[in-house]
């Protein structure tokens, strides 16, 4: 059996966290793997993924001294918690997500010997829009994490290419492993489209353009909004949802009410059921600043959806413009709007693209994600020579 401790900063509704319980219910269900998920507390209004990790059969271990800011009183206390976590529990494979995480794992899975430790990046915590200063701060703790750890997994090969360029880890230390979803799911929503834009006081016969995205500053809704108040003069009868909640909901909803827009922008807030919102969407767009790879696009094509997205990191290796949908520069309002007027106009590209969709989502399938992780721990510890009896 391969003891197995997955650590991640906090739990809440975000891909990052998806991926993470996707991967401990299923390297548990090979029934060779013994897998904890410790996490940190959840706070904030994104919503928590515990419920579905219990629903799932997973209690979250937590740390509640593992926070996301740094914290230079907690953040010791965390350290020598996971430390003590890992040597009681005697992991083979510590496996690290996210920034925070996976620096205090890193560090405490070293201190605590743990044999082999995995870090997966679903997106680096330096980016283009942060100063110089805070931007080498962040390169500078990853490269020293990456001399921690056995292997760095990247969503993204953006990410690796990234993650080299400023000098994280070496070449041979990388492998990419897409972040699964479960197609089925969101490819058969359970709804009617009558019922969900019923819900909403929206017509069945109006187009709907729609996201899922949580409401804060890298997730750009704002620049959703404005693009929605250009779309509606050239197509009047167009409805917009957002799906998810967060630090931006009250600058959202001032934003929606200047342009004017409270009858045909709606706000669905966290929800359970976005397959179904998926299943009423006739385009998905997605206008964030900077990306790993969202989970969210892959859903959004497993259920036949034409992608307008901004040319960020992962983004631009699943959408292919004028075969699955378009990008456009990160915060340009007018040219997402103008992407997504084209296909408004367009109902055989509409469908051509969504066809084109779902193939490209296939990809992304769970099941082959959670044999490339259980081959990648099976190899390293191997290479290790680590006895497992």
């Amino acid at each position: 059996m391969i003891r197995v401790g997955h650590v991640i900063t906090r739990f809440i509704v975000g891909g990052a966290q998806e991926n993470t319980l996707l991967s401990v219910v299923g390297t548990t269900a090979t029934g060779r793997h013994e897998v904890d998920l410790i996490t940190g507390p959840t706070f904030g209004p994104e919503g928590t993924l515990v419920p579905d990790a219990r629903r799932l059969g997973v209690e979250p271990m937590l740390v509640s001294s593992l926070r996301r800011e740094l914290n230079p009183v907690l953040d010791p206390v965390a350290l020598m918690r996971l430390k003590a976590i890992f040597a009681r529990r005697r992991y083979d494979v510590v496996h690290t997500h996210s920034s925070k995480a996976g620096i205090l794992g890193r560090v405490a899975a070293r201190m605590a010997g743990v044999p082999v430790v995995i870090h997966t990046s679903h997106g680096w915590a330096f980016n283009e829009f942060q100063s110089p200063p805070v931007r080498a701060m962040y390169a500078g703790t990853e490269r020293f994490c990456a001399r921690l750890c056995d292997m760095i997994i990247t969503v993204t090969s953006r990410l690796t290419e990234k993650g080299l360029r400023h000098g994280v880890g070496h070449p041979d230390q990388y492998v990419e492993i897409r972040s699964g979803i479960d197609l089925e799911r969101y490819a058969t929503p359970t709804r009617s489209r009558a019922d969900v834009c019923s819900e909403f006081g929206i017509p069945e016969d109006v187009r709907i353009v729609g996201s899922v995205m949580r409401l804060s500053p890298p997730k750009e809704p704002l620049v959703f909004v404005d693009a929605a108040a250009q779309i509606l003069r050239e197509a009047p009868d167009t409805h917009f949802i957002i799906v998810g909640d967060g630090l931006l909901r009250r600058q959202t909803e001032e934003r929606i009410r200047e342009r004017n827009l409270t009858d045909r922008f709606h706000l669905a807030g966290l929800r359970h059921d976005v397959p179904d919102f998926l299943g009423v969407f006739d385009i998905f767009v997605l206008p964030t600043q900077w990306e790993g790879l969202p989970r969210v696009l892959p859903q959004a094509m497993a259920a036949g959806l034409p992608v307008v997205a901004s040319e960020v990191d992962g983004n631009a290796e699943i959408v292919k413009p004028g075969v699955n949908g378009f990008l456009v520069p990160p915060g340009e309002s007018r040219e997402m709007a103008e992407a997504s007027l084209r296909l408004l106009r367009d109902p055989d590209l509409v469908l051509r693209m969504g066809h084109a969709c779902r193939e490209s989502a296939e990809p992304f399938d769970v099941r082959r994600m959670v044999d490339d992780i259980t081959d990648l721990y099976d190899r390293v510890l191997r290479q290790k020579s680590v006895d497992l009896a």
